[in-house]
């Protein structure tokens, strides 16, 4: 059995083509205004004849190659998506193909938003089960394939791109990396975000979301805090899915997080489901934010309605 494990690289992927909201008012009645106030987004990036494994190719591949492992040190890829049309083969597959790494266990998981953070889990609790040494979690979306671009309530939201960690098992003695998770759902709300039939388009209950996010949230991540024995002063990013700026602000406001950055990286890439939080958090760390070793707190939630969240140490 391993103690635990821990983030040793992040990448991560956008396409090179930026839809702005002054682009988005050509074709829906909507302003840089009206978005701003709303949902505080200025930018997405939307990806042309990349797919999901594409980008999560990409993300994986810089993320590799950050970590000082090789291909061939890589026994598990997982993939988080709820937009890839590519259904068999699998993502991870895929991925695993393209980089060159050999007879890796391979899945994809479903959960929307929060699915960086149930796969980072699954990948946790194998390397100490035992079962794996060296992982690739990726959350990558191509949510413009499912987005109706007549519907001003949700054309505006949603944006492409990916991001992936290298997750390995911590040394004999050393503290583990990645905290326990906290996860769940509301299925009995499920209906309030849907992708359903054969040629999708993404319907939300955005103000039901809202209210959700913004009431029900707060105490299930301040629960990863106590569960991972991490006092909120210690902590130094707040990285959420990027739902809302309005959600984000809110739900940092109830945590009261003294030291810690909070990601806003919807601003610039609107809403990327899974990918959201480790493309939030890969960003953080190229930048230099947040110091190696710190605690960052991670909550993805969404479309289930799903949560997850955990304390990761930044590599």
């Amino acid at each position: 059995m391993i103690a635990g494990s821990k983030i040793l690289s992040l990448g991560h992927y956008q396409p090179a083509r930026v839809l702005t909201n002054e682009d988005l008012a050509r074709v829906v009645d909507t302003n840089d205004e009206w978005i701003r106030s709303r949902v505080g987004i200025a930018e997405r990036r939307v990806a042309d004849t990349e797919t999901v494994a594409d980008m999560a190719t990409a993300a994986a591949g810089k993320a590799l190659a950050a970590s000082g492992l090789t291909a061939a040190d890589i026994d598990m890829v997982a993939v988080a998506t709820c937009s890839s049309v590519d259904r068999c083969p699998n993502n991870a597959t895929r991925v695993a193909a393209r980089l060159g790494i050999n007879a890796p266990a391979a899945f994809d998981i479903n959960t929307a938003c929060s699915g960086f953070s149930y796969a980072i889990a699954q990948v946790d609790h194998a390397i100490r089960a035992g079962a794996t040494r060296n992982a690739i979690v990726i959350g990558s979306e191509k949510l413009t394939d499912v987005t109706d671009w007549s519907d001003r309530s949700t054309a505006v939201l949603f944006g492409d791109g990916a991001g992936a960690a290298v997750v390995t098992g911590v040394a004999e003695g050393e503290e583990p990396g990645i905290g326990p998770v906290v996860w769940g759902s509301a299925p009995e709300r499920g209906d309030v975000l849907k992708i359903e039939g054969w040629r999708p388009y993404i319907r939300q209950d955005g103000q039901a979301v809202f209210r959700w996010a913004t009431t029900a949230l707060a105490p299930l991540a301040l629960e990863v805090c106590e569960r991972s024995g991490v006092a909120r002063e210690e902590i130094r990013a707040f990285v959420a899915h990027q739902a809302n700026v309005r959600i984000i602000d809110g739900i940092a406001k109830r945590l009261n997080l003294p030291n810690a950055i909070i990601a806003r990286d919807i601003v610039n890439s609107g809403n990327t489901s899974a990918a959201s939080v480790p493309l939030a958090l890969s960003k953080m760390v190229e930048r230099r934010e947040v110091p190696s070793g710190a605690p960052v707190l991670l909550f993805g939630f969404g479309g289930g309605l799903t949560y997850a969240g955990q304390i990761v140490r930044c590599p």
